[in-house]
């Protein structure tokens, strides 16, 4: 007799009701998601979080009294001893708000009209231990990644600590096709292998790295060349 997985458990924090409501409606609607949780401003995420342990927290950022990047560093910055898995999804596509997402712990940032789809996608990821991260942020990352190249001015993007060890060639495909925003499913397709040696590529890739995320291992390409724009 197999025995189903748990669902997998989800705070939701926004101060707009409308918004957790349609939140909680779709995910709770997935049978494999169940909303737990729901918070109207960063203090009342961060204790429920704390006091729940979600497996996912969906942190706004623009909330009252703690704002969603500090509460992402309250539950998941490198400090933390026990941390959670944040994804932050927000209206605002600004380029300081990725960063700090992702170096305050983050695992993956989604804009809100990314579409339910895209938003249980970030849910199942995080709780994987993957990240997600909306296409369209991922593209102005990597614009900004690549513009001190042409003469522009760049806010200073998340960075991986210098090389452990050097890549394989097979991890160095995998590194390539996740700067260019490939899935996991796409990047086994195109090499032509199975899923679990995409993730065992990635995992000895972020151990080499020293990087938290798939968005740290795409910004080491960019910035050390592995990736060219036009790719």
């Amino acid at each position: 007799m197999t025995t189903l997985a748990p669902p997998i458990r989800v705070l939701i924090a926004d101060d707009q009701e409308m918004v957790r409501t349609g939140f909680r409606f779709f995910l709770d609607a997935q049978p494999d998601i169940t909303v737990v949780a729901e918070a109207a401003d960063g203090e009342e995420a961060v204790a429920l979080a704390r006091s729940e342990r979600p497996d996912v927290c969906l942190l706004d950022i623009r909330m009252p009294k703690l704002d969603g990047l500090a509460a992402t560093r309250l539950l998941a910055g490198p400090e933390v001893s026990d941390p959670l898995r944040v994804v932050v999804v927000t209206t605002f596509d600004l380029d300081e708000y990725v960063y700090g997402a992702l170096r305050g712990g983050a695992c993956g940032f989604l804009l809100k009209d990314s579409g339910p789809t895209l938003l249980a996608e970030a849910v199942r990821a995080a709780a994987a231990g993957d990240s997600l991260v909306s296409p369209s942020v991922t593209v102005r990352l990597l614009r900004h990644l690549t513009a001190t190249a042409a003469g522009a001015p760049a806010p200073a993007p998340p960075t991986a600590a210098p090389l452990r060890e050097p890549l394989t060639d097979r991890e160095a495909d995998v590194v390539r096709l996740v700067a260019l925003g490939r899935t996991n499913a796409e990047i086994a397709a195109e090499l032509y292998v199975s899923l679990s040696t995409v993730k065992t590529h990635l995992s000895s890739v972020q151990l080499k790295l020293a990087a938290r995320n798939r968005v740290e291992i795409a910004a080491w390409a960019w910035q050390h060349g592995q990736v060219r724009p036009g790719s």
